[in-house]
């Protein structure tokens, strides 16, 4: 059987997992021992979460032919944001790194993980995870307005995306033909 769940935000985890070299994984340590590992894994009160894959594709055009006659891939952009109603600075700590105390210290950004989880309680055999790898923030913003909740924002790069669908506990696997040598 495929997967066929409907999901809304409500039946959505998010969580980090460090990643990186030893320094980046010794800066993602600090921020979580400053603020506890409970604010990063899984992250809460979160809104707005956005991911986006883009492919570059070019087009072939033979001389005097209006239509396409080949298309190339390109390169992949992998982005994103997140809305958080807890602001609490450990998100401008990963942007900034120690460069987010205002010293001059070096500023090493950590790399991280994001890792979405789409499980609806009513029906848990059908799972969907998002794996987003090497993530970067880019941006750090905050709303105060004047009749609602104050909310922080990010916005984020990956290196690269991957997907993992289950299905009665077993894993969707989509076989592919070998690549040629």
């Amino acid at each position: 059987m495929t997967l066929a769940g409907i999901f809304s935000g409500a039946h959505g985890t998010i969580s980090v997992a460090v990643t990186g070299t030893d320094t980046q994984k010794a800066e993602f340590a600090a921020i979580t021992t400053a603020y506890g590992d409970a604010i990063f894994q899984p992250i809460g009160r979160v809104e707005d979460v956005e991911f986006c894959v883009q492919s570059e594709l070019q087009e072939y055009y033979n001389l005097g032919s209006r239509e396409v006659q080949q298309l190339t891939p390109g390169n992949v952009h992998i982005s994103g944001k997140i809305g958080r109603a807890y602001v609490n600075g450990s998100l401008l700590y990963l942007l900034l790194g120690r460069g987010a105390k205002g010293t001059a210290e070096p500023t090493v950004s950590p790399h991280f993980n994001l890792n979405l989880l789409l499980r609806d309680a009513n029906d848990p055999v059908d799972v969907l995870r998002v794996n987003i790898f090497g993530v970067k923030l880019e941006n750090w913003a905050m709303k105060v307005p004047q009749d609602t909740f104050v909310m922080e924002q990010v916005t984020f790069k990956a290196r690269r995306i991957g997907v993992l669908d289950t299905d009665d506990s077993n894993e969707i696997n989509v076989a592919f033909p070998e690549s040629p040598a």
